[in-house]
């Protein structure tokens, strides 16, 4: 176990008092104190390969080593900038980074967790980067002359960090910023779909709570596609099935996935057909890695999605006519974008998808 305030001290004692990163169930506890504790110091980012930029940004500014913590998924997104601008053969700038191990060998874990968590070693060292395993405030140790070999090497360093390896932080209270029910409004969504839908929905709980409320209220009428993996690219898969059939296609997205690869949006704007539909469940929330906020609860997504390319913008912020409303999305014969404005999920316990390749079979029926 590794208390947070441990690792703080470690780091500030070494001079590293900015931090940037993406939440992650792993990390939760760190990036919720940084939140709270930290927050003139803390920038939460809308993608790993933008939080290694920020850090860089700020060690060109400061001379300081920046912390930026990821979960090992999010590895894929940050290699560009940690090979192409941070790596000692190119610019030679030093980083501290904090990742969350998922699918490590000591733990059970999701299937597609499992398959990172065993290459995620063998990525860092490929990538000439040094890296520590810290699973108790004794590890700490270690990292101390670590970091003072970076900055004086001027190199990377990463810190693998476990499931359950860092203390709970009990002050943690998730905020809802709207009103309007998920599970009501998914289920008001999927009684109103015909058996030819298709839904492709965005990883975490928009998935698992689709999933659920489904098997619930036995909705079986249409088929989905849960992307367990991928944040930030249901809109392209979505985009990329819509396009070679004429079957309605709905991406349901989460407004942190929406930020993560904005750019993917406008492409859907572009190239999308009248059957594609997009949905935006904003909750202003992280909601499946601890609640953090994800600050979009100040963007104007009308604006935002016209610019985007979608001709026609709908908002659902209460249950009032709900049918009725989505009904009117749906129909609409040109390319519609949907924000609504839900709590975050009530479940306890969600179930995840299981036997994905049956799940894959399904959908292409």
């Amino acid at each position: 176990m590794i208390k947070i305030n441990s690792l703080i001290k470690i780091l500030k004692k070494n001079d590293i008092n900015f931090f940037t990163g993406v939440p992650d169930s792993v990390l939760k506890e760190l990036s919720i104190y940084l939140e709270y504790k930290n927050k003139k110091q803390h920038i939460i980012a809308t993608n790993e390969g933008s939080a290694v930029s920020i850090g860089i940004g700020h060690y060109l500014s400061t001379k300081k080593i920046p912390c930026i913590y990821m979960q090992n998924s999010g590895l894929s997104n940050a290699i560009n900038p940690l090979i192409s601008v941070a790596h000692k053969k190119v610019y030679s700038i030093p980083l501290l980074l904090l990742i969350g191990w998922r699918g490590s060998p000591k733990f059970k874990d999701e299937p597609q967790h499992k398959v990172k968590g065993l290459i995620t070693k063998k990525i860092l060292k490929l990538l000439n980067i040094k890296y520590v395993i810290l699973r108790s405030d004794s590890d700490l140790k270690k990292i101390n002359k670590q970091i003072k070999n970076s900055k004086k090497n001027k190199s990377i360093l990463a810190c693998l960090i476990e499931q359950g390896t860092l203390e709970k932080n009990n002050k943690n209270k998730k905020r809802n910023f709207y009103k309007l029910n998920k599970e009501f409004f998914l289920k008001s969504l999927l009684e109103t779909l015909d058996k030819k839908t298709k839904i492709i929905s965005s990883t975490g709980y928009n998935s698992r709570e689709l999933m659920y409320v489904r098997k619930k209220y036995q909705l079986n009428k249409s088929s989905d596609f849960y992307m367990v993996g991928g944040m930030g690219h249901a809109s392209s898969v979505a985009l990329g099935y819509s396009l070679s059939t004429s079957k309605k296609t709905i991406c349901i997205d989460g407004d942190g996935s929406f930020l993560m690869h904005l750019g993917s949006i406008k492409t859907a704007g572009t190239f999308a057909n009248k059957n594609f539909k997009y949905i935006l469940l904003n909750n202003n929330t992280h909601d499946s890695v601890g609640g953090q906020s994800t600050y979009a609860n100040d963007i104007n997504f009308e604006k935002l999605s016209k610019s985007l390319g979608f001709k026609k913008f709908y908002s659902i912020k209460n249950n009032q006519n709900l049918k009725k409303n989505i009904k009117k999305f749906l129909s609409g014969n040109s390319l519609n974008f949907l924000e609504v404005r839900v709590t975050n999920s009530k479940i306890k316990n969600l179930p995840r998808p299981k036997n994905l390749i049956y799940i894959k079979n399904q959908f292409m029926k």
